[in-house]
């Protein structure tokens, strides 16, 4: 019997490549809602346009006019825009699946932690030293390379006592690669969440556009979307501080 292979997450992403992958996306959904905002104003002004001009018909004839008139308007409005408005929706959709395809390598912050001094001399010989520590000194260092914000010492105190029986483990691993990583994770993972949502929130408000009409359960769709990132709790305001400061 062939032995089933495990399926990889073959594409990669930095935590800066995503950040500047949502930047990216914000810009296309305000590209996206600016153009919305502009035909919506058209559709409103004829409509405004022609209920002038109908003023001295009854209500109900009025109404009639009025929803042809402004179906016709907008039925225009959407043919002219078509080719923009896919380009836009495309593109947010590019950037969501992009963002997906390397949500695996971004599961958990000690995930993070041993991947990112992978290979480093130091770290190797940190791991040498620790090799024969005891319960105490481990805890210690890692206290230490919290305090201190030393993640090679944090990645190899984590791979030293992943060695160790689950009950003789004398701190969580997650905990410290939460204290060293943790913020960058968080931060990563709302990024991801956030342009996932803008993907949907764009495909949502091109179909209002379209039909005339929102969509109340899409609408919940992207609230429970938002309440999600919410959770996470990172600060994404300034992406450009938060990726000049990685690369400092």
């Amino acid at each position: 019997m062939v032995a089933k292979k495990a399926a990889l997450a073959s594409n990669w992403l930095s935590a800066t490549d995503l950040i500047q992958r949502l930047g990216r996306a914000r810009e296309n959904r305000d590209q996206h809602a600016k153009l919305l905002n502009t035909l919506e104003g058209q559709v409103t002004q004829r409509r405004i346009d022609v209920e002038r001009s109908l003023a001295d018909l009854s209500p109900n004839e009025r109404s009639k006019i009025v929803t042809r008139a402004v179906n016709g308007h907008r039925a225009e409005l959407r043919r002219k825009s078509a080719d923009t408005r896919l380009a836009l929706v495309r593109e947010a959709g590019r950037f969501r699946d992009e963002v997906a395809a390397v949500r695996a390598h971004y599961q958990s912050p000690i995930q993070c932690l041993m991947r990112e001094s992978l290979g480093s001399e130091r770290r190797s010989r940190l791991l040498g030293q620790i090799a024969n520590s005891g319960i105490t000194e481990l805890a210690s260092l890692a206290s230490f390379a919290a305090a201190t914000r030393d993640k090679e010492l944090g990645a190899a105190l984590c791979t030293r006592v992943s060695m160790l029986p689950i009950h003789d483990r004398p701190f969580s691993a997650h905990e410290l690669a939460d204290a060293l990583v943790g913020e960058d994770h968080r931060r990563v993972t709302q990024a991801i969440l956030e342009t996932e949502r803008i993907a949907i929130e764009t495909l949502h408000s091109d179909s209002a556009f379209e039909t005339g009409k929102t969509n109340l359960s899409r609408t919940m769709q992207t609230a429970i979307m938002r309440r999600e990132e919410q959770a996470v709790g990172a600060d994404l305001t300034d992406l450009d501080a938060i990726t000049e400061k990685k690369e400092d």
